[in-house]
């Protein structure tokens, strides 16, 4: 295996059989099993952040309406940790000044 070869590929040589190794629809195709395949402890810090880069990864290729959702998804989430830091201020101000 090269070093310039990402290892799903030959992870799934059997999946991919009769495809050509070199076409980019099936390099494609290839990290999509490596990503539905993927197994990891989810309840950790890296695993939330490795979800997160999959979800922009995911948003910058989509097009049209999805890419909109995605837009809107990740507005409305730093919409909502905005106003929880607002609240959190807040609470924080009358607490000292009381």
């Amino acid at each position: 295996m090269a070093d310039s070869e990402p290892a799903y590929r030959h992870r799934f040589e059997e999946d991919l059989i009769g495809l050509d190794p070199a076409d980019p629809e099936a390099q494609a195709f290839a990290a999509h099993l490596d990503r539905m395949e993927r197994c990891g402890p989810t309840f950790t810090i890296e695993a939330s952040l490795e979800g997160v880069s999959d979800f922009a990864d995911s948003s910058n290729r989509a097009t049209g309406l999805r890419w909109w959702l995605a837009a809107l998804i990740a507005a409305l989430i730093v919409f909502g940790v905005a106003v929880s830091a607002w609240h959190i201020i807040i609470a924080a101000l009358a607490w000292l000044s009381s």
